[in-house]
């Protein structure tokens, strides 16, 4: 059987923390899932929209030869619906990312691992938006 990882964020502004993190969990299974926030999600979440919209940040991580799959999440906040359908063997969260309510009761199965950061204090979107915001 081939493992399935999955892994989900916004990626705004593809950076090299970014890469880091879909590399690593790229790593540990055969076939990498990417889910990627919808814009309302992360404004509920955040406060604020990605500075890219959606289709855009889909299309950047679908550039990266080791992505194999990458999909949209569902609005609503619906995050434990997309990981029923993929049904990951692990699922790969960053080392920012807190796991979600519910998930290890509704898809027991799945192996949760943290990755390691990346030099974050350098690399985080929040930084990029700033510098963005500043031109």
């Amino acid at each position: 059987m081939k493992t399935r990882v999955l892994c989900c964020g916004t990626f705004d502004f593809l950076h090299p923390g970014h890469l880091y993190f879909l590399r690593q969990a790229s790593e540990l299974g055969v076939k990498l899932y990417v889910v990627i926030a919808r814009d309302e999600n992360v404004n509920k979440i955040k406060g604020k929209y990605p500075f890219y919209k959606e289709i855009v940040r889909m299309k950047k991580v679908k550039e990266l030869d080791y992505v194999d799959d990458v999909r949209l999440g569902y609005p609503g906040l619906n995050f434990l619906k997309v990981v029923k359908e993929i049904n990951p063997d692990i699922i790969a969260l960053g080392y920012d990312q807190k796991t979600p309510l519910g998930l290890r009761e509704k898809i027991p199965h799945s192996k949760i691992i943290t990755l390691a950061s990346h030099k974050p204090d350098k690399f985080k979107s929040s930084i990029y938006r700033n510098l963005k915001s500043k031109y």
